[in-house]
């Protein structure tokens, strides 16, 4: 949402016109906003870079670096949109779906392209996607009782998982191919540890939502 009133203006800052057209006309400027359009950029660059990679059979190096300039750029979406919606009061009901759907699409889609072509062992991409499955899972089990912030340890497993990715889809050798390898490791230990304590913090907040429901049906239990 733009933080505007649809009854106030037509995206104009001028009153809007009566009927359908004006509605029309607020919906759209509430839902094309810089923030969705990043969204929906981010969309469009995953089957975008499957299709980069997986090019002369996945192991071509200018493929490859087509394929890490398409995954990059997504994730650079990922870091504005975010910002941007918040900063500017631009949050809408598409972005709140589609924005967690784009994240976990272009992280399912490299890692699942990375172990199909053989370059990451496939306990890696079920780890990780089994903690984000779950997570989002965990979620909607305590959503009724609030929303868990994100934390700085979610943020550098993103950005930990962000860099060992684009370090796999680059046909690198020597030192920089040891060193993604600890680089994903590294991702691997914050995936499992933030997932850890994010159910942790999860099973807390629905024990004290749970407890304040009874605390407040007592009084009206004992009323009657």
């Amino acid at each position: 949402m733009t933080g505007v009133p649809a009854s106030a203006t037509g995206g104009t800052g001028r009153p809007a016109p009566r009927g359908k057209l004006g509605t029309a006309a607020v919906n759209q400027a509430s839902l094309w906003n810089i923030a969705n359009i990043l969204t929906m950029i981010r969309l469009v660059l995953v089957p975008a870079f499957v299709l980069l990679l997986f090019q002369d059979g996945g192991h071509d190096p200018a493929w490859r670096a087509w394929a890490w300039a398409a995954f990059a750029v997504a994730m650079i979406t990922d870091v504005f949109d975010g910002h941007l919606a918040r900063a500017y009061n631009l949050v809408t009901d598409f972005g709140k779906i589609a924005d967690p759907i784009a994240d976990k699409a272009i992280m399912a889609a490299g890692l699942v392209s990375l172990s199909t072509l053989g370059d990451l062992p496939w306990w890696v991409t079920g780890v990780i996607l089994a903690r984000e499955l779950g997570i989002t899972l965990m979620r909607f089990w305590v959503i009724r009782h609030g929303v868990i912030p994100a934390s700085r340890g979610g943020k550098m497993k993103t950005l930990a998982q962000g860099t060992a990715v684009g370090m796999y889809v680059l046909m690198l050798t020597g030192p920089l191919a040891t060193l993604r390898f600890w680089v994903m490791a590294v991702a691997v230990v914050l995936t499992v540890v933030t997932g850890l304590d994010y159910v942790r913090q999860a099973v807390v907040l629905r024990r004290k939502g749970l407890a304040a429901e009874r605390a407040a049906a007592r009084p009206e239990t004992a009323t009657r």
